[in-house]
């Protein structure tokens, strides 16, 4: 996909998937291993999800290669060749989709500030996402995702590193609280206007908190930059369990509701992250055809 056709797409409402890691705890994997080892080990798991969002309606599907960079590869004890390993989990999603959907190769912080300290530099976090991201045009995504980005400096590292290997659309998100401040410092807004200007074809926010709690935050990056907005909150709030579950406060139907406000001052593209399924894309979808008869 060239980034002229992905402007021409994002005129008009996108839907995206759904939560990935929340679905695939539901569906039996351990927590505290490697999300990716465990989708390789069972990948009829995550296709099966996969080809549910797409029959809910999702245009964009990430791929879960959102701990396929080699330091996050190292960390959890991934020793597989970085472009074997990002290739599998690729191939499983195209697989999936099956051309029905634009698959996204998904990257996400490292976990570190750039040059908050020696050990990890802005110029080692650019060499970290060039790594990757020719890894993942390699195996023939459609576009590229930077998700849950806790840092400004991280995130633009990814969007600069993208713009020097490959010609694909890069959306960018950052994770941010209520009022629109990212975890490492700066602002949503501002960070999306930087994004803006390194090459970003798409900024926005996910994960995050719910999306009753971010209407001011969209509204604030729609008025910083010119580009497409996107929206992929959580389920609402979480709460655990006494046996350990977690639970989100915010049902399909009134998510979708809270949805719609975020569109309506500015979001174009929509989706949701952790602890949402694709009945939360069914009934945004739904709500999106009975509003504006166009998807």
């Amino acid at each position: 996909m060239t980034k002229a056709e992905f402007q021409k797409l994002a005129r008009r409402p996108v839907l995206l998937d759904g939560a990935t890691g929340s679905n695939l705890l539901a569906a039996g994997m351990p927590r505290g291993g490697s999300t990716e080892r465990w989708i390789l080990q069972h990948p009829e798991v995550l296709a099966g999800l996969q080809r549910a969002y797409v029959e809910a309606g999702s245009q964009i599907v990430y791929t879960a290669t959102f701990g396929g960079n080699r330091r996050a590869m190292a960390l959890s004890g991934n020793t597989e060749e970085i472009g074997a390993f990002n290739r599998r989990l690729v191939e499983i999603t195209q697989g999936a989709v099956e051309g029905r959907a634009l698959v996204a190769g998904d990257l996400t912080t490292s976990g570190l500030v750039p040059d908050a300290s020696e050990e990890y530099t802005y110029a080692d976090a650019l060499e970290l996402y060039k790594e990757q991201i020719s890894c993942l045009a390699a195996a023939g995504v459609d576009l590229l995702v930077a998700e849950t980005m806790i840092s400004v400096d991280e995130a633009m590292a990814a969007v600069e590193a993208a713009g020097q290997v490959c010609d694909l659309p890069i959306l960018c998100c950052l994770t941010v609280e209520a009022d629109g401040n990212a975890f490492s410092g700066g602002h949503a807004a501002d960070g999306a206007a930087a994004l803006e200007a390194l090459g970003a074809d798409a900024v926005g926010i996910n994960c995050s908190v719910g999306p009753d709690q971010l209407e001011a935050v969209v509204a604030g990056i729609r008025a910083a930059v010119r580009l497409p907005v996107i929206a992929k909150p959580n389920a609402g709030m979480p709460a655990i369990t006494e046996r350990g579950e977690v639970l989100y406060s915010m049902g399909p139907e009134d998510f979708a509701g809270h949805m719609e406000r975020l569109m309506a001052v500015g979001a174009t593209l929509v989706g949701g992250c952790c602890g949402t399924t694709p009945a939360y894309i069914r009934c945004l979808r739904q709500r999106l055809q009975a509003a504006e008869g166009r998807l």
